[in-house]
């Protein structure tokens, strides 16, 4: 189905969602989190629309800049040497425990608290960046924070849907998530 058909009912789902908020715990097996699915092709037009719809009550979360900050923290140089460090565990990289300096698990949570803060809706986009960093959507939606907030999480999710699967970038089989889809 082409974006001009589909948008239509995926974001009056998304609205119906948000605004029946009782129904989205009891349906996400009490997560707190929508995950808004897509063809990853049409991704900037399902932003562009949700920029258009949601402006004056979301904040807007985008991974991909969140990654280039990430990085930029202490330059591409530091950041090669680093990720060929940890290839093969790239979650100690991106999302380490142990660490004090932020991370970019770090940074998500923080603009998605600083969305809380403003009484906003946080949407997360451009979570095609997280793929290869180890940080897996579903552990931002687990965070405690997300989970018992009274404001519900929106994750804007490129994927395809075959036969009730849902493939994230139309090949990973995603996650067991703790949400309600708009499909």
């Amino acid at each position: 189905m082409s974006y001009q058909l589909e948008y239509k009912q995926k974001f009056d789902d998304l609205d119906y969602r948000l605004n029946n908020l009782d129904e989205l715990r009891r349906i996400a097996n009490g997560g707190n989190s929508i995950l808004f699915t897509y063809p990853p092709e049409d991704e900037h037009l399902y932003i562009k629309k949700a920029i258009e719809l949601y402006q004056s009550k979301a904040h807007f979360i985008d991974i991909a800049q969140l990654l280039v900050n990430f990085i930029d923290q202490d330059g591409i140089k530091e950041f090669e040497d680093l990720y060929r460090d940890f290839i093969n565990t790239p979650h100690e990289l991106f999302r380490s425990k142990d660490d004090p300096i932020t991370d970019l698990y770090d940074m998500i949570i923080s603009e998605i608290k600083k969305a809380f803060n403003e009484g906003k809706i946080p949407i997360i986009v451009r979570t095609g960046s997280l793929y290869g960093t180890g940080i897996e959507n579903n552990n931002i939606m687990e965070h405690k924070d997300i989970m018992n907030n009274q404001i519900p999480l929106v994750v804007f999710y490129p994927s395809k849907i075959k036969d009730d699967t849902i493939y994230f970038l139309n090949f990973k089989i995603a996650n067991k998530y703790r949400c309600t889809v708009v499909k």
